[in-house]
């Protein structure tokens, strides 16, 4: 039993393709005797004919991947494909490392363990590029004589 034309009939109406197009296998027979497209439209309305989802690209492999690399899994150098600067530029890790050092030294203003001129020293060094590391940074202050807590 041929249904070629109702499903074209049945695409214009649904506005969509032809391979989109759903006919219930159940109901070949009554489809295949509709000539008109207002036949067509009364077995649309009764569920006889539908037009199917439009698939899209399935992100579920992609979120595992990212969830994956999130907790440094496939990053060895087999995976990698550019250089260690274009992967971590010159400038991104300049600026992970000046945040962490500016939080810290806020966190420590704002405690009261360096007071403001003494803050804005060390910020200052900070911006200078002296310290590799927020821990380098601390002992630098306490070759200065500043007391920093959670040495017991």
């Amino acid at each position: 039993m041929q249904i070629t034309n109702q499903k074209k009939m049945a695409a214009q109406i649904l506005k969509c393709g032809v391979n989109r197009v759903w006919v219930d296998p159940r109901y070949v027979d009554q489809i295949s005797s509709a000539v008109q497209k207002s036949d067509i439209r009364e077995l649309i309305e009764d569920g006889m004919i539908k037009a199917r989802a439009v698939t899209g690209t399935s992100r579920v492999r992609a979120r595992k991947l990212a969830e994956q690399r999130a907790k440094g899994r496939r990053r060895g150098h087999g995976s990698r494909k550019g250089t260690a600067r274009a992967r971590l530029p010159k400038k991104e890790r300049w600026m992970r490392t000046i945040r962490s050092q500016r939080r810290t030294l806020k966190g420590m203003r704002d405690e009261g363990t360096i007071d403001a001129s003494r803050y804005r020293y060390y910020y200052r060094k900070a911006k200078g590029g002296s310290y590799r590391s927020i821990a380098h940074m601390k002992s630098n202050m306490q070759v200065d004589g500043v007391e920093l807590g959670g040495d017991e």
